[in-house]
């Protein structure tokens, strides 16, 4: 399962001005590889001027759609998605590994929950994915969505979520909040950020009414919503993030006479098989040192937010350096990102084949 396959695209759609839609022809055979859950992503692999690029994109068709679907928002300055919107046609392939990610919960027709969900640009994506087939794996449930962006020609997945409304009129709610464009409701006007919240959920939701919250977004829209939230009393166990980017972290720096002939001797447990290596210890990520071995490891964003180097320590100790992926029982139990992972002792074994 941990290694890439060539998919054929079968459609190419334009979203918005900047967004397209990108979906994939499974053969019969990977059926059960690209098998997936409501919120979770996939990472594509390309040679882009002679340099390999990877990175995930969010799943955003429903677990009960015949097409899988991914969504690709152009970025400034982004050698990926640029070389994605100008080269991807139907017919072509693409390296694409099997989805990955745990946002999202068990669903089940016999659920009567009020699900809120705050997205936010393209952190739509998997929000809609989970939304979608919520409401149709679970009749009695409902959604509530809060989806903020500059105005509505920016919307991702507009008409989507236009027909998901209009199928749905009696358990899906959708409040678009535009903070570059003038809407009749004062309410719905700015920013998703703390005091919007409080006004939401003084005026607009009832938090009371809530099961389960999901976030998904730029950190510092989610930290202030999840902040609110917990601040008015909801569980931080019944909030569910997941971050489209991050705040550049300050680098670890050591010197050189902290880490002379401190080594640690690591082992990497991959489909079941074992590759060992030696690397210094507490300088640089068992990812860096293992990719610089040759060895094939599972990864996309390289910096702790997608989870896809997710990895479970079976035998000595490493701190990572960054963690917007994990939750604190995997942390607990052992699992660790293995591009944030530095070892501090001198033999490390890390599992990527352990799911729990």
């Amino acid at each position: 399962m941990s290694h890439f396959y060539s998919l054929k695209i079968s459609k190419v759609t334009h979203d918005t001005r900047d967004a397209i839609l990108v979906g994939f022809d499974i053969p019969d055979k990977l059926h059960d590889a690209f098998a997936y859950q409501p919120g979770q992503h996939l990472t594509l692999r390309a040679t882009i001027n002679g340099q390999e690029q990877r990175r995930s994109y969010s799943i955003c068709s429903a677990v009960q759609d015949d097409e899988l679907r991914i969504a690709i928002k152009k970025v400034p300055g982004g050698v990926f998605s640029t070389w994605a919107h100008d080269t991807l046609v139907p017919g072509m392939t693409l390296e694409v590994f099997p989805p990955a990610g745990r946002f999202h919960l068990p669903l089940s027709p016999d659920h009567c929950r009020h699900y809120l969900a705050f997205a936010a640009g393209s952190g739509i994506t998997p929000v809609f994915s989970v939304i979608k087939s919520t409401l149709l794996a679970e009749p009695e449930s409902r959604f509530t969505l809060v989806y903020g962006n500059r105005a509505s020609s920016a919307v991702m997945l507009r008409d989507q979520l236009a027909d998901l409304k209009d199928q749905f009129l009696d358990r899906l709610s959708v409040i678009h909040i535009m903070s570059r464009e003038k809407q009749d409701i004062e309410l719905f006007n700015g920013r998703i950020d703390t005091e919007k919240c409080h006004t939401l959920f003084t005026q607009w939701i009832r938090l009371d009414d809530i099961d389960h919250v999901f976030i998904c977004g730029p950190q510092q829209m989610m930290e202030q919503v999840s902040g609110t939230l917990i601040a008015l009393g909801m569980n931080p166990s019944c909030i569910h993030a997941e971050l489209f980017g991050v705040a550049a972290s300050v680098p670890r720096v050591r010197a050189p006479a902290e880490v002379a002939d401190a080594h640690c001797e690591v082992t990497l447990v991959i489909d079941g098989r074992h590759f060992m290596f030696t690397m210094p210890r507490d300088t640089m990520p068992v990812l860096e040192a293992g990719l610089a071995q040759g060895i094939e490891i599972p990864y996309a964003c390289k910096g702790g937010i997608c989870a896809t180097c997710r990895c479970k320590i079976t035998e000595g100790k490493a701190d990572m350096d960054a963690n917007h992926a994990l939750e604190d029982y995997e942390v607990a139990s052992g699992f660790v990102l293995s591009c944030q992972a530095f070892p501090v002792t001198d033999t490390l074994v890390l599992s990527f084949d352990q799911d729990a």
